[in-house]
């Protein structure tokens, strides 16, 4: 299994930085994670628990396609995700602090493929590095003035 973690804070509100990134995520995803090609909502109606979406990826020049559903939604404090096709597991929580609010994401990978086996330590450093990425983006992104959602 791969795992990773990563947090950062961010001066926004808790719900300000909730209201972007989980109620805005089908909008929003490309931007702070820039592997994503494309991001589509394809269950009807608002975003809650088993709302479901189709994302396509290019990492390192591989080309990968994933559904997935959200699998726990909590006003102000956490979205997460579950792969359908893919056994993944994506999630983002949100927490007010002094002078804004903490972001932490959580990456992990069920499996990796056995081709791939012999990578694993080159894939976990790249994925380390995903992850503090994915938080950096998502901070830069709505402290230059990101439009603000969920307020």
């Amino acid at each position: 299994m791969l795992s990773v973690q990563a947090s950062t804070r961010v001066a926004r509100s808790a719900d300000e930085v909730f209201g972007f990134v989980a109620l805005g995520f089908f909008e929003h995803y490309r931007r702070w994670s820039p592997e994503v090609v494309s991001v589509v909502q394809t269950s009807p109606g608002p975003l809650r628990v088993g709302t479901t979406g189709r994302q396509v990826r290019v990492d390192f020049g591989r080309r990968t396609e994933a559904t997935f559903r959200v699998s726990a939604l909590e006003a102000g404090r956490r979205i997460e995700f579950q792969g359908i096709s893919t056994p993944f597991y994506v999630a983002y929580w949100f927490a007010d602090q002094p002078a804004g609010a903490q972001l932490s994401f959580r990456f992990e990978l069920a499996r990796v493929e056995p081709y791939l086996r012999p990578f694993e330590g080159l894939i976990q450093r790249a994925a380390d590095a995903g992850a503090l990425r994915v938080v950096a983006n998502i901070k830069a992104l709505l402290e230059v003035g990101a439009p603000r959602r969920g307020v």
